[in-house]
């Protein structure tokens, strides 16, 4: 005998909501974890995210639309990562360490461009 899950009523937002994650996701096209060869330890990517996350949601951003965290390949491991928008890859250098030469150049090559 096979059981059979049948529901009399779907609720149509949840496949709405499941589009619009999938479309988000498409558009974004970066991984926190990259950062990792770039000097930053997993510790302080974490951080640098959650205080992005925390900038983008007090500034009205929809975070969903630039954050989503997914499980990534990084040396052979199974990692926690994040996938990341163009804007949301910004905060996340703008929130990272600023001792880190990457994380310190960028933030200065970003205020120039921001100034010209």
């Amino acid at each position: 005998m096979e059981i059979v899950v049948y529901k009399k009523e779907y609720d149509s937002s949840t496949s709405v909501d499941n589009f619009l994650d999938f479309y988000y996701g498409l558009q974004m096209k970066y991984l926190a974890s990259e950062l990792l060869p770039k000097g930053l330890s997993a510790l302080q990517i974490a951080e640098a995210v959650l205080r992005a996350i925390k900038i983008g949601a007090s500034s009205g951003m929809e975070i969903r639309e630039h954050f989503m965290p997914v499980f990534s390949d990084f040396n052979g491991e199974i990692i926690s990562d994040c996938k990341l928008s163009k804007l949301a890859y910004g905060l996340v250098l703008l929130n990272a360490n600023p001792e880190l030469s990457v994380v310190g150049a960028w933030q200065v090559r970003v205020l120039k461009k921001f100034w010209n």
